[in-house]
């Protein structure tokens, strides 16, 4: 077992047994949920993903990255031990340092996942915006994005291959962009996720900061980027609400200001809070989830988002969007009450 390290003012807690349900954003939890009741579906998926092999991967980084260790970028090895204990996963992942200026990092894998971080990452965040970091990641393989985003990969290749045939792409095209809103909102669970191990608020809305405005972070301040956010959400009318929509075809990640608004309010809903105290989803009840509970959530999820927001085209589209999130509420339910 590691030490666990401090922070000002407390220690960090262990979460022992908790299910990745406790952090996940509702959209999130019930793709997984849903995902996850498919039986075989994992198997097909990584039979289908057999080009992109978990040993191959992990040769190329044992040949041209530093794996790290107790004498091998010793503070970042750490940080991934207690991201582990803290998140109680069964094994600890490996970590890998990557040479490349871009800001990344990322969890590979599906039998054995492990994490690779750039040096340009290293390069820009600190310390406890690093712990930030690792334990995003590390909320990633608990939640077990790797295997179901493969999917996103395969389809997008697919509507690549098929781009002249124009209803087939159009058809496939949808289903990416379903999928990318998903793998926008397990990046939101997983901000989450990293909080939960760095347990610094600061230091996790720091570093998503930075990746907007880079190393200068005397010349930024953290109260002033979630104005910027709420103006971003406020800012313009209905022709600025189509612009932001567009902007996110194609796109895996929300938005900076999004991001960092999104913890903010997470955190401060008490959430946070309540985990840290033990109040959370212990992993031996995953199995007794029901699926229509989960797609219900996810759509009062959505419902709060859009009567929270400002943005003049989501009050334009709130109409439709609520019939057609009533009308994925009652297929789902009809679709759970034929497999029991």
């Amino acid at each position: 077992m590691p030490t666990m390290t401090t922070i000002p003012d407390r220690r960090r807690v262990p979460l022992p047994g908790i299910s990745s349900r406790a952090y996940e954003h509702p959209a999130d939890r019930s793709a997984l949920v849903a995902m996850r009741s498919l039986s075989g579906f994992d198997s097909v998926l990584k039979q289908l993903s057999g080009l992109v092999s978990e040993r191959r991967l992990r040769l190329m980084r044992l040949a041209s990255a530093v794996r790290t260790s107790d004498t091998q970028f010793r503070s970042l090895h750490e940080m991934g031990r207690d991201a582990a204990y803290i998140l109680d996963l069964p094994r600890i992942p490996e970590i890998y340092v990557q040479q490349d200026p871009s800001v990344n990092a990322m969890a590979i894998g599906f039998d054995d996942p492990f994490i690779v971080v750039t040096t340009g990452t290293l390069d820009l965040l600190d310390e406890e915006e690093l712990r930030f970091v690792i334990g995003h990641e590390t909320a990633h393989i608990l939640s077990g994005h790797a295997v179901y985003r493969t999917m996103l990969l395969i389809l997008t290749r697919l509507a690549t291959r098929v781009a002249w045939i124009p209803l087939g792409y159009i058809g496939l095209r949808a289903i990416v962009a379903g999928l990318e809103e998903w793998f926008r909102k397990s990046e939101l669970s997983c901000d989450r996720g990293g909080l939960l191990c760095g347990q610094d608020p600061d230091a996790a809305m720091r570093a998503l900061m930075k990746l907007a405005g880079g190393t200068r972070l005397h010349e930024m301040n953290i109260e002033a980027f979630l104005d910027q956010a709420r103006e971003y959400d406020t800012a313009g009318d209905v022709r600025d609400g189509l612009l932001k929509v567009l902007n996110l075809l194609g796109t895996t990640h929300p938005f900076a200001v999004v991001r960092v608004a999104e913890l903010d309010r997470w955190r401060r809903s008490g959430a946070y809070e309540a985990i840290l105290s033990g109040d959370y989803p212990r992993r031996e009840d995953d199995r007794n989830v029901r699926i229509s509970e989960e797609i219900k959530e996810a759509a009062r999820a959505y419902r709060e988002s859009w009567s929270q927001s400002q943005d003049p085209f989501i009050g334009v589209l709130r109409d439709v969007a609520e019939s057609a999130v009533s009308a994925g509420e009652r297929i789902f339910n009809r679709f759970a009450r034929r497999t029991g």
